[in-house]
């Protein structure tokens, strides 16, 4: 009876054994992937990423579209770790020359005097960073506007505008940025990580909504400002003959983003004399909002290069 008990033992022993090395089997496929994919840190492409900033309502935010703007800064995305994630944002129009005195975390130095081509400054800081249950990431931190005033002083003998010191005035608010894209990256299914490991570069777009009541300064501040055109790698030469017809300097580059003007239309009938240009429609609403476009670089290239994005961002 007791050898036929020992072998009964051995039996199950060895069952469980077997079972265990099938469970591990079956097990590694799966885990390896999560465990050892390079995910990594994603870090920005100051000179390819850009925002566009709109005006409408809750129902309708993107009613009519008030500009693009040129985004530099630092953003760090790590896929493996949340809490190690950064988004330090610059948001300014591409005419003027912020991106000379920024650090990569969006500080100004101290007693830094404003270029005069310099009137306005959006800066995001993030404190936190959360993942939605659909995947999504919300992205919580302070939104910052800078705004330049410099009063005329007037002249007796007038001979153009001469203007006094630049007075600077901050305002920041909490907002939270919702980037629906990087649920494509910080994945809770296991199996995609890996599929990061074919990726150098990434797209990903975020949105904040800015209710007037919440940040009344920033509408103001958007449509006060001028907003032109987001070029890459711009390149300005002079005519080498200046005649008449002299518009300015001839310039050329890749576009990143313009605005567009969904909400203007041509007159039926146009007349030389009263002609004013298109007709556009008021936006309907009091909401601000700010789309991101990001592109995102897997950090492989080598500091020289990345002094060079940083470079061709400030132009």
């Amino acid at each position: 009876m007791k050898p036929l008990f020992i072998r009964m033992m051995y039996m199950w022993e060895l069952v469980k054994s077997r079972t265990l090395a099938i469970m591990i089997a079956v097990m590694l496929p799966i885990i390896s992937p999560l465990a050892f994919a390079d995910a990594g840190t994603w870090s920005l492409d100051s000179a390819s990423s850009s925002a566009r900033l709109y005006q409408g309502s809750a129902a309708n935010p993107d009613s009519a579209s008030t500009g693009v703007a040129r985004v530099t800064g630092n953003v760090k995305v790590d896929t493996n770790d949340l809490g190690n994630s950064v988004f330090d944002l610059s948001i300014y129009p591409a005419d003027e020359q912020w991106g000379h005195a920024l650090s990569p975390e969006g500080t100004l130095p101290a007693g830094y005097v404003p270029d005069p081509t310099d009137h306005t400054l959006l800066t995001f800081h993030s404190k936190r960073i959360l993942r939605m249950r659909d995947g999504k990431l919300q992205v919580i931190g302070d939104l910052t506007l800078t705004r330049v005033e410099r009063s005329m002083i007037l002249m007796k003998a007038y001979a153009g505008p001469v203007y006094g010191d630049p007075v600077i005035h901050t305002e920041t608010r909490e907002v939270s940025f919702l980037f629906p894209d990087l649920s494509a990256v910080v994945s809770s299914d296991p199996l995609r990580p890996s599929n990061l490991q074919e990726k150098s570069e990434l797209d990903v777009s975020g949105s904040a909504y800015i209710g007037y009541d919440d940040f009344p300064a920033l509408r103001s501040a958007i449509q006060a400002t001028n907003w032109p055109v987001v070029v890459r790698n711009k390149q300005c030469e002079m005519p080498s003959m200046v005649g008449e017809d002299y518009h300015g300097p001839t310039c050329t580059g890749t576009l990143i983003a313009a605005t567009s003007r969904d909400n203007c239309h041509m007159p039926t009938v146009v007349g030389e004399e009263d002609y004013s240009g298109p007709i556009c429609t008021p936006p309907s609403g009091n909401q601000t909002t700010i789309v991101l476009d990001l592109k995102m670089l897997r950090p492989t290239s080598s500091p020289e290069a990345e002094m060079a994005s940083r470079k061709a961002a400030s132009r």
